[in-house]
């Protein structure tokens, strides 16, 4: 099963996190399967891929809490068109 998560970058004390679409086995620096976003704590920025996003949401995945979060936060599924239904567990 994959999922979205954090993945930590960055310094001690300076973490950056990256948003990534990696199977649930992995333990949160392993290899990831592909890159969807970024998340600054510290200067409260957030970049998401979107159609990459969308794609591993169709295939089934499953963002964690704190993904699901800061997509809501950056206005993700304001974005989704109201035809575009993505069913979460």
């Amino acid at each position: 099963m994959v999922k979205l998560r954090l993945k930590r970058c960055g310094r001690k004390q300076r973490a950056i996190y990256r948003i990534v679409a990696i199977d649930v086995r992995s333990r949160r620096e392993g290899r990831d399967l592909r890159k969807v976003g970024f998340y600054d704590p510290i200067k409260n920025q957030i970049y998401l891929n979107v159609p990459a996003i969308l794609y591993f949401l169709e295939k089934g995945a499953q963002p964690t809490g704190t993904v699901h979060d800061i997509s809501k936060r950056a206005g993700f599924f304001t974005e989704l068109r109201p035809n575009q239904q993505i069913k979460f567990n």
